[in-house]
This record gives structure tokens, C-alpha cells and sequence, in this order.
């Protein structure tokens, strides 16, 4: 069937087709990632009360919410790449903290050491 698309179509045609095909699927990926990255978090937090909490917990709940906020970034810049502008849905759909979306791509200064 894809053949006969092919054949019936205008090469253009064909190239906004695939790059509506990779758009969706980069968009499924990285709503996965931000799945994922949430899901961490919100593991992270059931298991570590943050009344007193160590430096070290208070550390890698940091580390947690920079990557959700990350994953975040990643995702609403692709779904602005296939159009859809209103992220707020994301927001609630996603039900994505307020730290997470304040930190949305922001890169901290030791990342950006480490990338060069």
C-alpha cells in the first residue's frame, strides 16, 4: 500500500509524509522520556520524606527535577515542532510539578562543562 502512495504522490508529497511519520514518532519518545523522568521523581519522592532531609537526598531530588525539567523541554519544543503551541495541557495532562516546569530547560553550568 505504501508503494502505491508512492506512485500516486508528488515527491514532495512523499517527503511531507516521512517527516510527518519521524515528527510523531520523536514526539512519542519524548513524551515517553518525560514519562519516565516524572515517574523517577515521584518514586524518588514516596521514598524520601523531604522534612530534614540530607544533603544528599536533597542532592538527588535536584538532579531529578533538572532532568525532568529537561525531559520537559524536549518535549514541548517538539510538539511546537508539529504545531501544537498550547502546553498546557501538557501541564496538566502530565501533571508536571511547578519546579519541573520553572526548571524546564534550563542547564546548569556543570552540564555545560561536561558537553564540551
Amino acid at each position: 500500500m505504501s508503494r502505491d502512495f508512492r506512485l500516486d504522490r508528488s515527491p514532495v508529497d512523499v517527503l511531507d509524509y516521512e517527516i510527518a511519520q519521524e515528527q510523531a514518532v520523536a514526539l512519542g519518545r519524548m513524551g515517553r522520556a518525560l514519562e519516565a523522568a516524572l515517574a523517577r521523581l515521584r518514586q524518588f519522592d514516596a521514598a524520601h520524606p523531604r522534612s530534614d532531609a540530607p544533603a544528599s537526598a536533597r542532592q538527588a531530588r535536584r538532579i531529578l527535577v533538572n532532568e525532568a525539567g529537561h525531559a520537559l523541554w524536549m518535549f514541548v519544543v517538539q510538539r511546537e515542532a508539529c504545531g501544537l503551541r498550547d502546553s498546557r495541557t501538557v501541564m496538566r495532562d502530565y501533571d508536571v510539578p511547578g519546579e519541573v516546569q520553572q526548571c524546564m530547560g534550563a542547564v546548569s553550568a556543570t552540564s555545560m562543562l561536561s558537553a564540551t
